[in-house]
């Protein structure tokens, strides 16, 4: 936001996970009373493309982060975004109590975050949380991720501008819940006395097939008129059951989620459906360039 506005309150500085430095500047600067960390390469399949990069991103930015905070003294707390996939190939379900067997670089990325985490608070006495948190989505879900590249095929499809849509493991099954309200769960972990981990999660398990069909359902679509199979979108080491139990954070600090797969389901498409008309309609309004003709 532009500083010089009237009310301006949000500023953007431009940072790198893999610069220590530019971290440290940029802490030292702000002296925040609050970081979040939800900064990584998360994407599970692409991290079996680029371990490298997703080993310094996802894993080390953490330490960079966390050491900045420790050398500069601020007083803040902090917030680790852990994942469901340090997991890995635990049986579900899974809770703050159970193993960690990651079955990816980024998952194992992520649970080399998530020791340092706790390592910063246990020896430097920093207040630290991490959110074990279980896949969260909304419309601003990213398009190569499969929730939000299904509900933006079901409008592509509905409109006639699409007919096919390319998925892989459709047997894998997920605790999906909606982004908004695990966000609330960060900062609630934050407000609490004293640090501790959380798992957020529904507790409610839906396979990849099941996300498809209340998609495709909720358009006026058959989706077995359009899923196709595609062997690369198969991870080398698939995780096949990630189910949370997060009761400790429903009695600890409160934290209860309220949307489950059916109403997230349908709060995406009708995004998708919405954007996509918007979109078309203002191709149509837009003003012809001088000397264009349609």
């Amino acid at each position: 936001m532009d500083r010089h506005l009237a009310g301006a309150r949000l500023f953007l500085h431009y940072g790198e996970l893999t610069d220590a430095s530019r971290l440290a500047g940029i802490l030292s600067a702000v002296r925040p009373d609050e970081v979040y960390n939800l900064a990584a390469q998360s994407h599970v399949r692409v991290s079996f493309d680029e371990p490298e990069y997703t080993s310094k991103t996802t894993g080390l930015g953490a330490l960079r982060l966390l050491e900045a905070i420790r050398q500069l003294g601020l007083d803040c707390r902090f917030y680790q975004a852990s994942s469901s996939e340090i997991f890995g190939s635990c049986p579900p379900p899974q809770d703050e109590s159970s193993p960690f067997l990651p079955c990816s670089p980024y998952g194992s990325a992520k649970l080399f975050a998530h020791w340092t985490a706790q390592n910063y608070r246990d020896a430097y006495g920093l207040f630290v949380v991490s959110g074990i948190l279980f896949n969260h989505e909304s419309p601003r879900r990213g398009e190569t991720f499969v929730t939000r590249k299904i509900t933006r095929s079901v409008a592509r499809i509905q409109a006639g501008l699409e007919h096919e849509l390319w998925l892989g493991n459709l047997d894998a099954i997920r605790d999906w819940g909606y982004a908004p309200e695990y966000v609330e769960g960060m900062w609630m972990m934050l407000q609490a006395d004293a640090p501790e981990d959380y798992v957020l999660a529904t507790g409610v398990g839906n396979s990849v097939r099941d996300f498809v069909e209340l998609a495709f359902d909720h358009a006026g679509l058959d989706w077995r008129d359009h899923v196709r199979y595609d062997d690369k979108y198969r991870r080398p080491v698939e995780v096949n059951n990630l189910i949370g139990d997060a009761s400790k954070a429903e009695s600890r600090i409160g934290w209860k989620p309220q949307v489950l797969v059916p109403e997230l389901v349908k709060i995406m498409v009708d995004a998708d459906i919405e954007a996509l008309a918007t979109a078309r309609k203002a191709y149509v309004d837009r003003p012809a360039l001088p000397g264009w003709t349609a």
